[in-house]
């Protein structure tokens, strides 16, 4: 688990880790989460937040197996149940320290966050078409 942890300190370090319910929220409202992260021990109605910002943000939504209080101290917080990873590289490296902890559990989250990422990578290999005047 700490090894989970330490991913997840890394990406706060790298500014690509919202943490906490409000800056999570709004990385999915803004469309910029890629995952969204809740603590094991969250309240019911952090996870119903939860549940809500990762449909509105098109992300995905993973329970971690730790406490607020192990998350938070990760992050420099006293506690914290929820947090949004916001770069895919950093999602997929979380997503896979999960899957090799419990694949039943986290291996289908780890299939979708390589498609996005394969997909972002053609995406950026593709040409872009300059916008101009067009030919007669």
């Amino acid at each position: 688990m700490d090894n989970i942890l330490s991913m997840a300190g890394l990406a706060l370090r790298a500014g690509r880790l919202e943490v906490g319910d409000e800056a999570a929220s709004d990385a999915c409202r803004e469309k910029r989460c890629r995952l969204l992260l809740t603590a094991c021990g969250a309240s019911e109605n952090a996870l119903r937040r939860a549940e809500r910002c990762a449909q509105e943000g098109q992300c995905l939504l993973l329970p971690l197996p730790c406490s607020k209080e192990e998350l938070g101290a990760a992050l420099g917080r006293g506690s914290c149940a929820m947090a949004a990873v916001t770069d895919l590289g950093f999602a997929l490296a979380l997503a896979e320290k999960l899957a090799a902890r419990d694949p039943a559990r986290y291996g289908e989250a780890v299939e979708r966050l390589r498609l996005k990422a394969e997909r972002a990578a053609q995406r950026r290999q593709a040409p872009r078409k300059r916008p101009g005047r067009k030919k007669k």
